[in-house]
């Protein structure tokens, strides 16, 4: 609390005024100490010094690929599974050159013992402040790296969890989006959104077919985070819903690195993917 403007008011004021003089002083030293803490105010939360938009995109960009590295290590050992995805990442992202190369010197120092999570964690949490759909792009990268090998171990699970903590996620956030990622994964890997797996030399049978479909099905709904006995009204809320949230132009505009624009494309591709084969069940218009 700014006290010394008023301090300084009321002493000269009634020294040379009496009691009015004390009044008067005390007002003109509280628009002192107000105009003092509007300053600070400014000053600290980086209205006048702070990064610029393109420093904060970096920051950004060093800072997942740190964390997608310190997730790959918490088994101990970091996986060939780990190491495809996170140049699977770079790929997707069309990373090259100098950008590549500092990806994967973050990805890197992610892996060192003594990295600082916690420190990290909350620079992203400063530099995203107000920004929730940046968040989620955050978690959602580091989820999908400890599911890169389409398993969940309990140090990752673990690790996870207090990643999403720091970040100001909830417990049941956090296991909603664990089973969407899983869901996807599925989803992806069962015939990409909706199709049928080949496979040479065998004939699929009609009831291997419904199995698959209803599987695609299940896995659909829990993308878009509803339930299969969710209405119509429902499921276009919650569509629009993250189809707003990971929208490319609106995350650059909030921040998101350029560099990272494919993987919202990717994200947004795949709710549509998983909408299209629900309304295609539901007779949905």
């Amino acid at each position: 609390m700014q006290i010394f403007g008023k301090i300084l008011g009321a002493f000269f004021g009634f020294l040379f005024g009496g009691p009015i003089g004390l009044l008067f002083g005390l007002f003109l030293g509280h628009q002192f100490d107000k105009a003092r803490r509007l300053s600070q105010a400014g000053f600290s939360s980086g209205a006048f010094n702070g990064p610029s938009q393109a420093e904060r995109q970096q920051e950004f960009f060093n800072a997942a690929f740190a964390v997608m590295g310190h997730v790959a290590k918490a088994k101990g050992k970091v996986t060939r599974q780990e190491i495809e995805l996170a140049t699977q990442v770079m790929d997707r992202m069309g990373l090259s050159g100098e950008q590549r190369r500092i990806a994967q010197d973050a990805f890197r120092q992610g892996k060192e013992a003594d990295f600082p999570l916690d420190q990290v964690l909350e620079k992203i949490r400063i530099l995203t402040s107000g920004r929730f759909d940046l968040l989620q792009i955050f978690i959602e990268l580091q989820v999908s790296s400890a599911f890169a090998d389409g398993e969940l171990d309990p140090s990752e699970r673990e690790l996870l969890f207090k990643i999403a903590a720091g970040l100001g996620f909830s417990a049941q956030q956090l296991e909603q989006r664990l089973r969407m990622q899983e869901a996807a994964f599925r989803f992806q890997r069962g015939g990409g959104f909706g199709g049928q797996q080949q496979y040479s030399g065998q004939q699929q049978s009609g009831s291997w077919q419904q199995e698959s479909a209803a599987s695609q099905l299940e896995d659909a709904y829990e993308i878009l985070g509803v339930s299969a006995d969710a209405d119509a009204k429902a499921i276009k809320r919650a569509y629009r819903k993250l189809m707003n949230e990971h929208h490319p132009d609106k995350l650059i505009a909030k921040g998101l690195p350029p560099e990272m624009m494919n993987v919202a494309k990717e994200k947004s591709q795949q709710i549509q993917h998983a909408y299209d084969v629900i309304k295609k069940v539901k007779g949905i218009h």
